[in-house]
């Protein structure tokens, strides 16, 4: 039984390892003005933070279109018999949503189960790899689909930004809060919970906040494995990997770069950590991450609540 794995770009896969384990990665879209890339085909991340921090204008992304994801599915099933397609939270994208649209239009919808990762970046890069490893292995649909949920149940994510500005430029905070964010030099400290962004903390200096993430790596139970994301800061990055090796085997820990699709609301300076551990909790005082695999797709409107940081909106791409 052949068995095809399905992700997004907004995963963040480094795009070596998608292609050893056969991921095929359906790109979103990003507009900057009039002109529209597709993320990871035609603008890479070198070119896209270039651009961010030069163009006047401010880019946009959206999701794939149901016809994307329809192609796709009807060329996978070709030669497998199941395809598993998995997708960032549906809380913060319609990508989700586009997918199960295209496995209504796709040729043999019967095959093809759509999956919310309840998370973003790596967090739903690390589902992704899981359900790979598994479908290369020979595992059987049931197989493959029960421990995407647990590894859904047992991947958390903590990230920190390095300034507001492009929170603001993207509509997502008012000016005065952005200008105070400047002012104060707040390093905000971001987690996910049921596939929503939640404040956790405020660092003052970015040494800081890295210490923060850390220190919510090592002292998480059992790390399986574990990605560092960033935007524009591959040394500290990397750095972050040395250290993270004293507890978890370098040949699980994965450095990766922030694309577009999240890029255009963390900007330059922007780094995260993603980890899969041995059991679904409270990890480090943050909060835990508490999923179902469902085919209930649907968008909703995103607020996050304070924590002794600014209020930030993410309305849907």
């Amino acid at each position: 039984m052949s068995i095809k794995i399905v992700t997004d770009s907004a995963a963040d896969i480094p795009p070596q390892i998608a292609e050893e384990l056969g991921i095929t990665v359906v790109p979103l879209y990003l507009r900057f003005g009039n002109k529209t890339y597709r993320d990871g085909v035609d603008i890479n991340q070198d070119e896209f933070y270039r651009k961010l921090q030069t163009s006047n204008i401010h880019p946009t992304t959206s999701q794939p279109t149901p016809n994307d994801f329809a192609k796709v599915y009807n060329e996978l099933s070709k030669s497998a018999d199941n395809i598993i397609s998995i997708h960032i939270t549906g809380k913060l994208s319609g990508t989700c949503n586009a997918a199960v649209q295209g496995k209504e239009i796709a040729k043999n919808p019967g095959i093809i189960n759509v999956v919310d990762s309840c998370s973003v970046t790596m967090g739903l890069g690390l589902v992704a790899l899981v359900a790979a490893r598994m479908a290369a292995a020979g595992e059987n649909l049931q197989t493959i689909l029960g421990e995407v949920k647990n590894s859904i149940n047992s991947t958390q994510l903590l990230g920190i930004f390095d300034t507001l500005k492009y929170l603001f430029l993207g509509g997502r905070i008012g000016r005065a809060k952005a200008l105070l964010g400047t002012l104060l030099n707040v390093k905000p400290v971001l987690t996910m919970r049921e596939g929503e962004i939640l404040p956790v903390s405020q660092s003052r200096t970015r040494s800081r906040a890295i210490d923060r993430l850390f220190d919510f790596a090592k002292n998480a139970f059992g790390v399986q494995e574990l990605a560092i994301v960033h935007s524009t800061t591959p040394e500290e990055a990397n750095s972050l990997a040395e250290r993270m090796s004293s507890f978890v085997d370098t040949n699980h820990i994965h450095v990766s770069r922030l694309g577009p699709s999240l890029g255009v609301h963390g900007g330059p300076g922007t780094l995260i950590v993603a980890l899969r551990n041995r059991i679904t909790g409270m990890v480090a005082g943050d909060p835990g991450t508490q999923t179902t695999i469902s085919n209930d797709t649907s968008t909703r409107k995103l607020s996050l609540p304070s924590i002794h940081i600014p209020k930030v909106n993410l309305p849907h791409r």
